[in-house]
């Protein structure tokens, strides 16, 4: 990684320049996606075990998992390892139930009832990276705001593994989670199915969670007909060091954000030419040390940064313009100038909150806005498993009062059809 030092006038020419570093042509994939997601959507099982057939090199007789294959996958878990996950559910679980939001309604004037009424989807998909890895971390951090929400029917979908199973691991935290159904189905075919359906497999009204580029493109063509979070790109972090910072910390957190995979971006935005330098130094002695050793060279030298600047002013304008995905600040006094951050999907505030303290445990949710986009959406949570509808009660004094009103609004844009359903009623 090398060290660049930039000014106020660099920011956007940098952060422009960052956000289509994922950019390539897709046509290809959408071309693919297309085919896929529409035979699911015409031929149902049939197709599915087709292309599980064909893509994973499995030939399944269900793609549902049974009560047996969960049962086992419970057996076979260590009880530790199931209460580190129970004792996770419990911190995500309260994190969010503070964001269930409620119906409302206000009688303020005679004769009238506005409100808002808040409801639950009543079924929803989550897509769960899988093959031979596991990310129980993934399938709690969608599930539970699904079942915090109220919803009543969570189905999980995973890539089913070469000898016809899914991880033991995943069906664990699908359960301990509260998902209803789990799914061998993973790519395209695995969207196809949660957003259309097959006669093993109800069709669902929302689709979250991450996947690889056929993944991605899958929930864009499906959206529409059904619901999707986000389409999320590489991971991200930006870490802003001061003089203060510990630079082995700096560079450890930086590293495991790059491990993620090749286009994982991690960036160093410091005001201390010394700590650049110490934590240049640490990533290249500490990578060594690394399994994914492979992985983080690439991501690290062609899409990590450590970029010096003159103060913290900006810092947070570089930060706000480039609206990370996590944001670190390895800064004294974090607190104090958490209120300058404007655009970033989770903010952790000094040297003893990594971002893998959020990743696993802590409680808010690690599915985040990626490449800029948080500046202008959220990370996921508990509102995007419910829905509002909005409530109104006029009565019959109440119409009349504003009758005249309205049917002249409608007159003026020339819908004479919505006069009419005003003046009916006082004929």
């Amino acid at each position: 990684m090398q060290i660049q030092q930039i000014s106020k006038n660099d920011i956007q020419q940098i952060t422009r320049a960052r956000k289509q570093r994922e950019s390539s042509d897709l046509s290809t994939i959408d071309e693919r996606v297309k085919t896929i997601v529409d035979r699911v959507k015409q031929e149902g099982d049939k197709a599915v075990l087709n292309y599980i057939k064909d893509l994973d090199g499995v030939e399944l007789d269900s793609i549902v998992v049974s009560n047996d294959e969960i049962e086992e996958a419970m057996n076979s878990t260590t009880d530790d390892l199931k209460q580190i996950l129970e004792e996770a559910r419990s911190n995500i679980e309260q994190y969010h139930s503070r964001q269930k939001e409620q119906s409302w309604y206000h009688n303020e004037q005679p004769g009238i009832w506005l409100g808002q009424q808040v409801t639950p989807i009543e079924r929803i998909g989550v897509y769960v990276p899988g093959g031979k890895a596991a990310y129980p971390s993934t399938v709690l951090m969608n599930v539970i705001p699904a079942k915090v929400a109220g919803v009543n029917d969570i189905i999980v979908t995973t890539p089913v593994d070469k000898d016809g199973t899914v991880n033991p691991l995943t069906i664990v935290a699908a359960k301990i989670a509260g998902a209803t159904q789990i799914l061998k189905v993973g790519g395209a075919h695995g969207i196809a199915t949660l957003a259309y359906g097959t006669e093993s497999v109800k069709p669902v009204f929302k689709i979250t969670g991450p996947g690889n580029a056929y993944v991605a493109r899958a929930k864009k063509y499906v959206f529409g007909e059904v619901g999707i979070d986000m389409i999320a790109g590489p991971s991200e972090v930006c870490i802003v060091a001061d003089e203060q910072a510990n630079s082995s910390y700096v560079a450890a957190d930086l590293i495991a954000q790059a491990e993620h995979d090749e286009m994982a971006s991690a960036i160093l935005v410091t005001t201390s030419h010394q700590v650049a330098t110490s934590v240049q130094n640490e990533i290249n002695q500490q990578m060594e040390e690394r399994e994914r050793k492979h992985i983080l060279q690439h991501s690290l030298f062609h899409h990590g940064a450590i970029y010096a600047v003159p103060d913290l002013d900006v810092a947070f304008e570089f930060v706000n313009e480039l609206a990370p995905e996590h944001l670190e600040l390895m800064i004294e006094h974090p607190f104090e100038q958490l209120g300058r951050v404007k655009n970033a999907g989770a903010i952790f505030l000094g040297e003893y909150s990594p971002e893998p303290l959020g990743d696993y445990w802590a409680g808010p949710n690690h599915t985040l806005p990626t490449n800029g986009t948080a500046k202008f959406s959220s990370p996921l949570g508990v509102y995007d498993f419910m829905k509002k509808s909005s409530v109104i009660y006029y009565d019959q004094q109440a119409l009349r009062d504003v009758e005249q009103n309205i049917a002249r609004f409608a007159d003026e844009e020339g819908l004479d059809g919505h006069a009419a359903s005003i003046r009916k009623r006082f004929e």
